[in-house]
């Protein structure tokens, strides 16, 4: 599907400038995301280099435009442009979601009196971290280069990796396997359910590059031998 957008930048149309926007929201989210989990893990004070507040009025501002850009170019006649102007109004819903889920994580570090520490489960939560953060980097490369091989690779990461550490950690929170306060076992039940759902919405986004529109989200499907 993502080739067949790639075919458009070379033409002069709305459907580019709001791919092109799309890059731009990805970018702004990759600032925002790295800047609030700086915020709760290293901040005493919780400070931020950033203003996450007006970047996520951008990153919604860019989403809007974005649909009216594709619908508008759509009305034009443009009908074979239909289903590569479906999938980015699907992208960007993604997009705008890690957008939230990194104003959540600011908004957790401004609630937490000071940086956060995971106390026996910090070596646990830092893999999942440095994960989230490192599959999101390489998703907004491989999104803007079509790298197909690449898409492959972070879609069978995030089962294996990220997801699957998710739930263990949350497993042993359930049971009561911490010697976490409530106060800081919530904290980390939060933030592992935000960078858990930024990776979902990176996943997601990097499907695009493999899979047809009615199966972005998903697993790629396997041809039969």
């Amino acid at each position: 599907m993502f080739r067949e957008i790639l075919k458009l930048l070379g033409r002069d149309s709305l459907q580019v400038q709001a791919l092109h926007e799309c890059y731009e929201m990805l970018d702004l989210c990759h600032t925002m995301l790295h800047a609030s989990v700086e915020s709760l893990r290293n901040r005493e004070d919780n400070s931020v280099d950033v203003d996450i507040e007006e970047m996520d009025i951008k990153v919604n501002k860019f989403e809007r435009d974005v649909r009216r850009k594709v619908m508008t170019h759509l009305s034009l006649g443009n009908t074979a442009d239909i289903a590569s102007g479906l999938m980015i109004v699907s992208v960007v819903i993604d997009v705008e979601r890690i957008g939230d889920y990194a104003k959540n994580i600011r908004d957790l570090a401004v609630a937490h009196p000071g940086k956060f520490h995971a106390g026996g489960h910090e070596a646990n939560l830092r893999s999942i971290e440095s994960a989230t953060l490192s599959n999101f980097d390489r998703t907004i490369a491989a999104f803007k280069q079509g790298d197909d091989g690449e898409a492959r690779a972070l879609m069978k990461e995030y089962k294996s990796d990220i997801a699957t550490q998710c739930r263990a950690l949350e497993k042993e929170l359930l049971a009561g396997n911490t010697e976490l306060g409530a106060s800081e076992a919530v904290t980390l039940a939060l933030y592992l359910r935000f960078l858990k759902r930024v990776s979902a919405h990176s996943r997601n986004l990097i499907s695009s590059l493999v899979n047809p529109l009615d199966r972005i989200g998903y697993s790629e499907k396997q041809k039969k031998p």
